[in-house]
């Protein structure tokens, strides 16, 4: 039976399940597109011999994943408004992401 190796990761605030070959959509980091980065905070080990859980990092583990592209989300509108007062604002926002593809779980 094949195990499935897996692992969570934390990175922009965010925590990320992810396994090799997987694409994630992260936080904008600073790194150029088609190099690789090394995210070592891992929450989280799944492998054939178990789980390990850090606390609150696993000692060693660390993630290689390779930027695949950097851009913007979709547009959020922020609209601000108070009665009787002629105030109103409108406001956009997109949040800047990069794009990771998952190369190498180290454990």
């Amino acid at each position: 039976m094949d195990v499935l190796k897996y692992a969570i990761i934390e990175t922009g605030g965010k925590q990320y399940k992810v396994a090799e070959g997987d694409t994630i959509v992260v936080e904008r980091l600073d790194a150029p597109e088609g190099s690789q980065v090394e995210l070592d905070k891992v929450l989280l080990v799944a492998g054939e011999d178990g789980v390990k859980v850090g606390t609150p990092l696993v000692e060693g583990a660390k993630v290689l994943a390779s930027v695949v592209e950097h851009g913007k989300g979709k547009k959020i509108l922020v609209f601000k408004y108070k009665p009787k007062k002629n105030y109103r604002r409108r406001r956009g926002h997109r949040q800047p992401f990069t794009k990771l593809t998952i190369e190498q779980l180290v454990l």
